[in-house]
């Protein structure tokens, strides 16, 4: 039965330390495995973990960034074009919102904002709900007697 006053670690659990510098008969005395002379047999030797043996370093070979990046404050969305809200008007749907867009495949993410892009052409009359619309699929909505609505 196991319990607190015999447990014991396996053999192979616990490697014992390399006992260094405790006289010539131990077979590690003297040098203790270092070497005779250089820069690693002295105490606290050693090079840098980036040192590449005296070649230019890598931070040094890269060029120096230049120019201004956003991704910080990027934003991402879900993008719907005109054509995909006309396949889903070909299917009977006469609302859009996310929920019928992620339902039909349309759009993946559910955490990003959906954008509606002008690409395409509208005939049928749909009612659509979404976060962002160019000022393109704007035009070509009011222009199809679409009602838009942007949340």
């Amino acid at each position: 039965m196991l319990s607190l006053n015999n447990i014991k670690a396996s053999n192979w659990s616990r490697k014992t330390s390399k006992r260094l510098g405790r006289g010539n008969g131990s077979g590690k005395g003297t040098f203790c495995t270092r070497g005779m002379n250089g820069q690693n047999s002295r105490s606290g030797g050693g090079v840098a973990a980036w040192f590449e043996g005296g070649q230019t370093p890598l931070f040094r070979r890269m060029p120096k960034l230049k120019g201004f990046s956003n991704a910080l404050f990027k934003k991402e969305y879900s993008v719907v074009n005109l054509t995909d809200l006309a396949k889903l008007a070909e299917k009977g749907i006469s609302e859009v919102n996310k929920e019928v867009l992620i339902a039909n495949g349309i759009v993946t993410k559910k955490t990003l904002p959906v954008k509606l892009l002008g690409k395409g052409e509208l005939t049928a009359k749909v009612s659509v709900v979404v976060d962002k619309a160019s000022s393109s699929a704007q035009a070509a909505v009011e222009k199809a007697g679409w009602k838009l609505e942007l949340l």
